[in-house]
């Protein structure tokens, strides 16, 4: 019976460091605890192209920015990402949009995402995407002036 409690605590403990993601860290762009690669690899420019569609990029063309490596699928996409990195990197470091809009830090996933007024949004998951496009016009106000506290930018 003892053990049953300590398994469910265990349980409990991974999941929120899971939810969490790399909020423990505080790094102002999201990479995952074992890589230091953006936005899981897709290159950020892709999703403005076209017909918005992620692409993922390549070890061939890659570019540190904010102590991250983001990967681009063409030489032109690096370097419109290197001209403008804040026209086209995820809002709050590739976080996701609705954890802070919650002022917290959780993972954001590269495929579940919305561009709104030019600007990406990355989200935890799918019915976390639905639950932030809902409430979006509430969450980016409050995502946007905690985010800056939420992670260390020195």
């Amino acid at each position: 019976m003892k053990h049953r409690y300590i398994l469910k605590f265990i349980a409990l403990a991974m999941s929120v460091l899971f939810f969490s993601g790399h909020a423990l860290a505080k790094d102002p762009v999201y990479t995952g605890f074992f890589n230091n690669t953006a936005i899981q690899g897709y290159d950020t420019v892709s999703y403005f192209q076209g017909d918005g569609v992620p692409v993922k990029g390549s070890d061939e063309f890659q570019f540190e920015w904010q102590g991250a490596n983001w990967y681009f699928s063409s030489v032109d996409n690096m370097k419109a990402f290197i001209l403008d990195p804040e026209r086209y990197a995820p809002q709050y470091g590739g976080y996701c949009a609705w954890a802070a809009g919650h002022d917290t830090l959780a993972k954001g996933d590269a495929l579940v995402y919305e561009i709104v007024g030019d600007k990406l949004y990355l989200n935890y998951n799918e019915d976390i995407g639905e639950s932030w496009t809902a409430q979006k016009a509430e969450l980016i106000p409050v995502a946007d002036a905690s985010y800056l506290e939420l992670v260390d930018l020195e």
